[in-house]
């Protein structure tokens, strides 16, 4: 049953950005049930508060930040330092994808997240910097390190 709080915009903003808070919700837990329950967080704060924003821009903003904060407060919960989550592998279309799901996984989380907001949402390392609370420059230069890291892994993975 629909509910009829619910209005056309909140919907509409939901189908639009749920690929985008899925993504991000996952790549900062690595868990499919930790990104569903980041992903409900999200809109059921988007839903709650309903926002009045100026910009597509600002929008899109703040559901990131929303995301991160809901991934950063389940992160920080008793039970999740208590629990050992297992290994799952999310559905990949190609091998290759596989293969780049493990090496980003390999990395800190600081630099997984940039290297997700910039390389899977499109933004740059200002706008990035915004929404994290970090100069640009640190940015950038987690963006360097990041991909050092991974080229390191592939190297390592060539030589196995």
């Amino acid at each position: 049953m629909k509910d009829p709080s619910l209005g056309t915009d909140a919907e509409a903003v939901i189908r639009q950005y749920a690929g985008m808070v899925y993504r991000l919700a996952f790549a900062r837990s690595g868990r499919k049930e930790d990104a569903d329950e980041i992903f409900q967080e999200v809109f059921l704060r988007y839903v709650k508060k309903r926002p009045d924003f100026e910009s597509e821009a600002h929008c899109r903003a703040w559901l990131i930040r929303v995301t991160i904060n809901c991934a950063k407060k389940l992160w920080q919960s008793p039970w999740r330092r208590r629990t050992v989550p297992l290994e799952e592998e999310p559905a990949f279309e190609s091998q290759e994808t596989v293969g780049l799901y493990w090496e980003l996984k390999r990395l800190p989380p600081k630099y997984r997240q940039v290297i997700h907001l910039y390389y899977y949402e499109d933004l740059t390392a200002e706008e990035i910097g915004r929404l994290l609370h970090r100069k640009s420059s640190t940015v950038r230069t987690q963006l360097t390190r990041a991909r050092a890291l991974l080229r390191d892994f592939i190297k390592e993975e060539e030589n196995v």
